[in-house]
């Protein structure tokens, strides 16, 4: 693997570590700094938040900057958030940290993503996006977990300091090994074109399609752990394993929508949501059984994290005749929005007393919409760009 690729997976890692991690440190925070468990979860929504709204005014007023330097800067300036986050006096400071880090989160990754498609050949454009993607799977699997272990043995300080550490590392990566490389270059593109791409139809589709196929999926994830609790019923640590199991799914499912981003991007999109849409109301139909809803369990991790290498690359594909930055990193924001909508629609299902199944159900309704709009999309979109990445 080259090793401009690796420094951007590292930086991904980084990325979804600092951004998921801060839940499962939100008991140590309110100790610490004298503050409710409720006023720190504010740190999570502050962060996301800033990332779907100034996440792409940040990559449009970057967009002439070379992209070796605009990657270096932003991972540099990534660190130095995490840093004050881990030396803050006060929640006012963390609060400032967190939003330090959040202006670089959807450049960086939007960035990492349009980098690794421009390192390889065009037929691999497609692999070198999952794999940059699976720097967020392997956050979710290795990063959060080891740095909630490494908050219980050394103080959630010191999670942060191992978050600024691997930014640190990444940006050297960087600097030693693009030097020359095809990713180094600056944007073809300005501000103009990079604003002009958003006006295409097929580009604005794609993103609208990403947000969809997201937010059917959020909203099943988000209340997956309520259902394996209460209709499976299984204990906390049982459902830990199932949701390692989710986490292996997930990483063989990102190189699986890498191979079918080079081959098909939107009949693979086509055909993964359509297996997420069945899979999510097989997991509702099959909940109060214990080993038929873990093997379900998989194989949603498997199609949830084929979605993303799948649809990252579309948006490129689709953009890269103008300026790609910025639509991606408005597809970076639209999965936000798709995490914030899945909580919300979930738990109005659940308030409405119709219980977790219902939740699965509801998931698979909105995957549902997802798909007629990608067999839509499809049937009106020319072969040769649908075929996969480069081809």
């Amino acid at each position: 693997m080259p090793l401009p690729l690796v420094a951007l997976i590292l930086a991904v890692f980084s990325l979804g570590t600092a951004e998921s991690v801060i839940a499962g440190l939100l008991p140590f925070l309110a100790g610490d700094l004298e503050v409710s468990v409720a006023s720190a979860g504010l740190l999570v929504s502050a962060y996301a938040l800033t990332v779907v709204v100034a996440g792409p005014v940040v990559t449009l007023l970057t967009t002439r900057l070379p992209r070796r330097a605009l990657l270096v800067g932003l991972t540099g300036c990534f660190a130095a958030g995490n840093v004050l986050a881990a030396i803050a006096p006060n929640y006012g400071v963390l609060m400032a940290a967190r939003i330090v880090s959040a202006l670089t989160h959807c450049t960086l990754f939007a960035l990492a993503l349009v980098v690794a498609s421009s390192l390889v050949p065009p037929e691999k454009a497609g692999s070198a996006v999952a794999k940059v993607i699976l720097g967020v799977n392997l956050a979710t699997v290795v990063g959060v977990p080891l740095g909630i272990v490494v908050a219980d043995v050394a103080g959630w300080r010191a999670t942060f300091w191992l978050v600024a550490a691997l930014s640190l590392v990444s940006t050297a990566v960087a600097v030693v090994t693009m030097r020359g490389d095809r990713g180094a270059a600056a944007s073809s593109g300005n501000v103009a074109s990079e604003l002009r791409v958003l006006g295409n139809r097929r580009v604005q589709m794609a993103l609208l399609l990403t947000a969809l196929g997201m937010a059917g999926a959020f909203t099943a994830f988000t209340y997956l752990t309520p259902l394996l609790v209460s209709v499976t019923g299984l204990d906390g640590r049982a459902v830990g394993i199932v949701l390692l199991v989710f986490g292996v799914g997930s990483f063989l499912g990102g190189i699986l929508g890498g191979r079918l981003a080079d081959r098909a991007v939107l009949p693979g999109t086509v055909g993964t949501l359509g297996v997420l849409a069945i899979v999510l109301l097989l997991i509702a139909a099959a909940a109060s059984l214990r080993w038929p809803t873990i093997g379900l369990v998989f194989v949603f991790g498997a199609v949830f994290f084929a979605l993303n290498p799948l649809m990252g690359a579309r948006i490129i594909t689709l953009a890269s005749g103008e300026a790609p930055t910025l639509a991606v990193a408005v597809g970076v924001s639209s999965v936000q929005v798709a995490i914030a909508f899945g909580g919300w629609f979930g738990g109005r299902v659940l308030d409405a007393g119709f219980g977790n199944r219902a939740v699965m159900v509801a998931g698979a309704a909105v995957t549902a919409l997802g798909l007629a709009m990608s067999v839509w999309e499809l049937r009106r979109s020319p072969a040769s760009v649908d075929v996969g990445v480069g081809r």
